[in-house]
């Protein structure tokens, strides 16, 4: 399901349609995370991330490739769900911190609120484009941390996008 079809749903079905959407989709399935809740006002969602024999690297801890990439692409579809305006969202830059082995199932919390919302719509009104960055720590059911990950938020009036003209690279060369 695409998120455009998200808001053709009624409101009580949409967060378990992005909940199966998320776990159904080839590139979230194969990380071996699951999301395990969205909520209703789809501000709030949590994967977990088991230790399994996909997800175990060579030392027997959670592979750092799954702890990084379930973390992808999270926020981006919350943010296309709930920003209620035609806009540019993508993941514009990442950063991870391991910060201990995991031997056992992790969960990660992405969690927005409606000022987060209402700020991002003021910024876009005001300069047309905005970036974010949220950390998401990766916790075992004990709290403790094993990994923080950060990633860079781009978002952009879907106008605006499309009309600015395309900058220069090092190169020389123009890109979008």
């Amino acid at each position: 399901m695409k998120l455009s079809q998200l808001k053709r749903l009624p409101p009580r079905w949409r967060a378990r349609a992005m909940r199966t959407g998320f776990n159904l989709h080839p590139a979230f399935r194969s990380t071996g995370g699951r999301v395990d809740y969205v909520s209703h006002d789809l501000l709030h969602v949590r994967v977990r991330l088991p230790l399994t024999r996909r997800t175990r690297n060579i030392v027997g801890s959670i592979f750092g490739g799954s702890l990084f990439a379930v973390t992808d692409g999270v926020h981006v579809g919350m943010l296309m769900a709930r920003l209620d305006r035609d806009a540019i969202i993508w993941d514009k830059a990442a950063e991870i911190r391991y910060r201990k082995p995991a031997f056992r199932t992790l969960y990660a919390d992405f969690v927005l609120t409606e000022a987060e919302l209402q700020g991002i719509r003021e910024e876009l009104d005001r300069k047309h484009e905005v970036e974010r960055v949220y950390q998401v720590d990766l916790k075992d059911a004990d709290g403790t941390v094993h990994t923080e990950v950060r990633r860079t938020i781009y978002l952009a009036d879907k106008a605006y996008y499309k009309q600015r003209k395309p900058r220069p690279d090092a190169a020389g060369e123009a890109s979008s």
